[in-house]
């Protein structure tokens, strides 16, 4: 590849500018609501939740993934959910105060558990969820426990669906909406389908279609599209601009996993290759790749009226998902801004 077509050419150079500039102010406020739970990952990979032999814990939940991904490339976050008042429950608030994620948004329930979930890669490729929930605490998280100053501090409030599953969650959530987008916040929704957490398919396209409107930044796969559009085409630009754009929206990503990343505003649109690395663990990757270009945004909104910079952040935010995949685990697979700016420059030789 000639040296003027390198996509990662040019990208550090750029970046190093930016943040040498003498004008660097903290970060603003990135807020993640929802989720909080405990993975059980099989300590061997390639096998079903039946055969594996033994598993290995970790913090999870895709919402607090983010929110760690932000303070550890050295953002400022926040997250906002409910945990159990038990061993996991401390265990987990004590991670994000160890990560510098602003964990005052976190409340403790004393008659449910903190959520648990075994997660495997199958050796055929399919990831395979068993859910312990019935229900846990994450889902009791009432409008009267929101930390509403919070959530008004927010420059960008990121959220998924699975908290829209159930009540009192649901109407929490949609308040926590309300107040964010009345307080200036950036809408930011990544709808991590799951599936077996749902009453039916159904309930789950409905479900995630009912807040879609909303949000000024949507993060979806490709196999989100296929389900959310039942059946269509998921590399047709006219499926993604026709079925899932919305007047409203200001930024729409479609990861594409190792491959990169798509991208839709209303001015543009294009793809970003990814970054090649050997692939260790996928979980976490997606979390990774969002909090990246939310860690981004947040501090230069003025990134969605510009391609070009937008495009190197969303490099920069397919490098962090790159990264995560590398070793085990979805928080501990985080990396800080020197290692992804690393990989890029291993990328760009």
């Amino acid at each position: 590849m000639s040296k003027n077509k390198n996509p990662f050419s040019g990208f550090l150079s750029r970046l190093s500018m930016k943040e040498r500039g003498g004008s660097v102010e903290k970060s603003p406020l990135v807020v993640c609501f929802g989720e909080m739970l405990i993975d059980f990952v099989p300590t061997v990979s390639g096998v079903s939740l039946a055969e594996a032999p033994s598993f290995k814990k970790a913090a999870g939940g895709a919402p607090a993934n983010v929110a760690v991904c932000v303070a550890k490339l050295e953002g400022s976050s926040a997250f906002i959910g409910k945990v159990g008042k038990d061993e996991f429950g401390h265990m987990l608030s004590d991670m994000l105060e160890e990560n510098k994620v602003d964990n005052s948004g976190v409340r403790f329930d004393t008659d449910a558990r903190t959520a648990l979930a075994f997660i495997t890669l199958r050796e055929d490729g399919e990831r395979e969820f068993m859910f312990f929930r019935h229900p846990s605490a994450d889902m009791r998280l009432q409008e009267s426990e929101l930390d509403v100053n919070l959530v008004k501090k927010a420059t960008i409030f990121h959220y998924g669906s699975i908290s829209l599953i159930e009540e009192p969650c649901k109407s929490t959530q949609l308040a926590a909406m309300r107040i964010a987008k009345k307080s200036g916040s950036l809408l930011s929704y990544d709808p991590n389908l799951r599936l077996p957490l749902w009453p039916s398919e159904d309930a789950a396209r409905k479900g995630i279609m009912n807040v879609w409107d909303q949000a000024d930044i949507i993060k979806i796969s490709e196999e989100e599209i296929s389900f959310l559009t039942e059946g269509s085409n998921p590399n047709d630009d006219s499926v993604v601009l026709n079925k899932l754009f919305h007047p409203n929206l200001r930024l729409l990503l479609v990861s594409e996993g190792k491959e990169g990343c798509r991208y839709y505003t209303k001015k543009f649109k294009g793809r970003v290759p990814g970054v090649k690395v050997k692939s260790v663990d996928t979980n976490g990757a997606g979390d990774a790749f969002m909090g990246a270009i939310l860690y981004r945004l947040a501090s230069d909104l003025d990134l969605l009226k510009d391609e070009k910079r937008l495009r190197d952040a969303l490099l920069f935010a397919n490098a962090c998902g790159a990264h995560t995949v590398t070793k085990n685990g979805a928080i501990p697979a985080l990396p800080t801004k020197d290692e992804v700016e690393q990989i890029l420059k291993e990328a760009s030789k």
